[in-house]
């Protein structure tokens, strides 16, 4: 049998021998990529687990006040519902990268991160412990190419990433809204695959209709209240976006005017932008 990626991770160490630990003397993994956990799930483990008790020991290494979880937080958070006073573990010598990487690779082997909740821990692992794409992909046992894919998604804003289900919307669905570089394209998208259901090629193919309209990301001079100007040439779709970009201007003191017509069967929108801005008027009469 194959042994597991990070078994071989942990057989570089020297492995101990399997302890019963009090639950109380383990904290959590600091390193623990995965931010969900299924309710339902954990009660049906934890119903296992008084049945047959726990088949395979968690892994833990020493820390300054007893020990820190490293692997099995199911097994871990399970033990800790039902009242378990001990748990059985392997204490391992590790570094910080290590036990990051183990706890990685065990969440990984066992599906249960999410797309974004990956992408999370590679940016971790690359940015805390200073490694490149290709060590880590060395290290998990992936391609270089299927990390950098996954990275990719953490260019998604906080906000939108909030509102995608990872459960409905997938991976390519996510991928594909990276090639609108507006928030709120990326949002119109995303309703539109939720209300209609669209599949990844219908998603991809209404990215690739909107992008004729894509709105360049806002650049900024040295002076932070002034704007570079964007052209939008389809007024039905960015109309909110002219507003936000409008809104930001006239608060950075940029007093520019916007009339909208709603005609039946296209918007006009007018926007005057003064050539001198109000408080270099003041300054010149002064």
């Amino acid at each position: 049998m194959v042994m597991k990626q990070w078994e071989r991770l942990l057989a570089k160490g020297n492995k101990g021998k399997i302890l019963d630990i009090p639950l109380g003397n383990i904290s959590r993994n600091p390193f623990q990529p995965r931010k969900e956990f299924n309710d339902l799930e954990l009660k049906e483990l934890a119903k296992s687990i008084q049945m047959y008790g726990i088949i395979q020991p968690v892994i833990v290494r020493k820390a300054r006040d007893g020990y820190q979880l490293i692997a099995g937080e199911r097994r871990y958070r399970a033990c800790r519902m039902i009242g378990r006073p001990t748990i059985p573990a392997i204490v391992q010598e590790m570094n910080d990268e290590k036990a990051a990487a183990v706890s990685l690779i065990e969440n990984l082997q066992r599906k249960e991160l999410n797309y974004f909740e990956e992408a999370g821990a590679y940016a971790r692992l690359l940015h805390e412990f200073g490694m490149t794409q290709e060590e880590l992909a060395q290290k998990i046992g992936k391609s270089q190419s299927a990390i950098a894919n996954k990275l990719r998604l953490l260019k998604l804003a906080e906000e939108l990433r909030c509102m995608i289900t990872t459960e409905t919307i997938t991976e390519r669905h996510a991928r594909a809204l990276l090639k609108l570089n507006s928030v709120e394209m990326q949002k119109e998208v995303l309703r539109a695959v939720y209300d209609r259901e669209l599949n990844v090629k219908e998603t991809e193919d209404m990215v690739e209709r909107l992008r004729h309209n894509n709105i360049p990301q806002e650049v900024k001079n040295e002076d932070r209240g002034q704007c570079v100007s964007l052209i939008i040439r389809d007024a039905r779709i960015f109309l909110n976006t002219i507003k936000e970009t409008v809104s930001r201007a006239k608060k950075s003191g940029v007093n520019m005017f916007m009339a909208e017509n709603d005609g039946e069967e296209e918007y006009e929108i007018v926007i005057r932008v003064p050539k001198v801005r109000r408080h270099s008027r003041v300054l010149a009469k002064g």
